[in-house]
């Protein structure tokens, strides 16, 4: 099977297939490289899909503890390996398929049109010994013609008794060359024959079998390449599946990690404030009044009043001193984090107290590294000067005694954290069982205060003194403010008797937080409500402290 033996007389033909094979050849190359776009593009998409998801942490408080949230990250993660992959896929399409297309195609471009031109050249020469025969055979046709008719001259004369003998000799002369000259056309004819029956049997049967030849070779191995390209194709894929696979592995193993009861318990831990629930509701037995009338040995109006009006009084001493619209300027966060939630403020103590430590064992790496150091200084004194390590180790013990002293501070105050947890639990407790005897214990809006002593003790001696208050403030009046606040997160207050509050709002504290996870506000409208202690940065007058 050769198409120099079966395709001799088919050269424009194999001209337009060749043709077709290297644009078929191109119109691979070009899919494959939209296939490497698509590739790129899809791996850029996913990459900016995992970026626009990815938290962005700024500190620690803002990263990820939830463990559908951690493993959501995971799976992120490895979207973006899996990205990665399409990146690999793109690049070694690029260089192992299309790369290798277009070079093959310049090459097949250029020796086609060299085959193409010898066969060009070839068929043109065969044209050339053709024209040369048929010119020779057309002189020796014309020139035996002219010897023919020079014949039937020289007969006729030479019949005709009239004609002259001078005529005959002329006639026989001309016959003489005529014939002389369709000779020589005859032989010439005859090697021009021969000649270009050479050449066209070395045209049909060497020449142009091997130009041929030459073409299929050119074809089949571009047929060649294609298939190693398909399969280059396909191999480029199947490289990365492993580890494409290795990504769709760890997503499912992601998924896996997820522990309901982890992310409910880590709930609990950061929302926990380590207050107790409030207790029952006192009896206020509003029929004291009109037993004064008959017998003077209630207590408990004196109380009431006493409370009234040392709240009043309280009033008066923080009054004057309230920075409007809260704008008074706010000192950093508060060092023993007492502003936080008792179970709060505890974890923050502990955390505190681990991130001593570790900077304490550091520094004690380094301490006695440093004497280990001074050693070898000491007994190779080529090496280093001792004393050249005194400053940094007298730093270092330093920043030890320092630590110390901070993680003893942080200790206490955790200690302290503590014992205030377990004493309120047992006041509480205490609480709810005798609070129908100490019922003048509660407050007016029935909140409790940690003293017990002070809630039950109403002096009579401070009756004059409040009076001057009494006259300014009237029963129906407001509670006036202690203090201001600013809203650390916004609150919906959808239960009755809670105000609703956005982050950043600033509002007027007229009520302390008792212990029960709740602090009176009042917005400077006027609207008044409970709001969570947890939720807010409390600053208060030092005088109503104090009161």
């Amino acid at each position: 099977m050769s198409w120099g033996t079966e395709l001799w007389d088919q050269f424009d033909n194999l001209d337009k297939h060749t043709q077709w094979g290297i644009d078929f050849l191109e119109k691979y190359a070009k899919f494959v490289k939209e296939r490497i776009e698509i590739e790129q593009n899809y791996a850029k998409q996913l990459r900016n899909l995992v970026k626009k998801y990815c938290p962005k942490r700024s500190s620690k408080d803002e990263e990820p503890r939830f463990t559908s949230c951690i493993a959501f990250y995971n799976i992120l993660n490895e979207l973006n390996d899996y990205a990665g992959q399409r990146e690999v896929v793109a690049e070694e399409l690029g260089h192992r398929v299309y790369g290798e297309l277009m070079r093959y195609s310049h090459d097949l471009k250029t020796e086609r049109k060299m085959h193409l031109q010898e066969g060009r050249k070839a068929q043109q020469y065969l044209d050339m010994c053709w024209k040369q025969m048929d010119n020779s055979k057309k002189k020796f046709e014309r020139e035996c013609k002219e010897a023919e008719k020079a014949q039937q001259c020289y007969e006729r004369l030479d019949n005709d008794t009239n004609a002259t003998k001078a005529d005959v000799e002329k006639a026989k002369q001309q016959l003489n060359l005529r014939t002389h000259m369709a000779d020589e056309n005859k032989n010439e004819y005859a090697a021009q024959l021969q000649n270009f029956n050479g050449e066209q049997h070395k045209h049909f049967y060497i020449v142009i079998p091997q130009i041929y030849k030459h073409l299929q070779e050119m074809d089949e191995r571009r047929t060649i390449k294609l298939s190693e390209c398909y399969k280059g194709f396909a191999d480029s894929e199947r490289k990365v599946i492993p580890i494409i696979s290795k990504c769709l592995e760890g997503m499912i193993a992601a998924a896996k990690s997820v522990d309901e009861r982890r992310d409910s318990q880590m709930v609990i831990d950061s929302f926990k404030s380590g207050f107790e629930p409030p207790g029952d509701f006192p009896f206020e037995d509003y029929s004291q009044h009109i037993y004064r009338t008959v017998s003077d040995g209630t207590i408990s109006t004196p109380k009431q009043e006493g409370m009234r009006i040392d709240a009043k009084t309280t009033v008066g001493k923080a009054k004057g001193k309230l920075w409007l619209f809260g704008k008074k300027p706010k000192g950093p966060a508060q060092e023993d984090f007492s502003h936080l939630p008792p179970e709060q403020r505890r974890k923050k103590l502990q955390q505190r107290i681990d991130e001593l430590n570790r900077e304490l064992q550091k520094e004690t790496d380094q301490k006695d590294a440093l004497i280990k150091m001074k050693d070898v200084y000491e007994k190779n004194p080529q090496m280093g000067d001792p004393s050249s390590l005194q400053p940094k180790l007298a730093e270092t013990v330093n920043n030890m005694d320092r630590l110390r002293m901070e993680i003893h501070k942080n200790e206490a105050w955790l200690t302290e954290v503590e014992g205030k947890v377990a004493a309120r639990g047992d006041r509480r407790h205490s609480s709810d069982i005798n609070h129908l005897v100490t019922q003048g214990r509660e407050s007016p809006e029935g909140s409790y205060t940690d003293d017990a002593n002070q809630e039950v003790r109403s002096p009579p001696q401070q009756h004059g003194p409040h009076n001057e208050f009494d006259d300014e403030f009237e029963d129906d009046d407001p509670l006036p403010a202690i203090g201001h606040c600013k809203a650390i997160y916004p609150f919906d207050g959808h239960n009755e008797g809670t105000l609703a509050m956005k982050e950043g709002e600033v509002l007027y504290i007229i009520e302390e937080d008792k212990g029960d996870g709740w602090t009176r506000a009042r917005r400077q409208n006027g609207e008044e409500g409970y709001v969570p202690t947890s939720y807010i940065d409390v600053t208060l007058e030092k005088n109503s402290k104090g009161s």
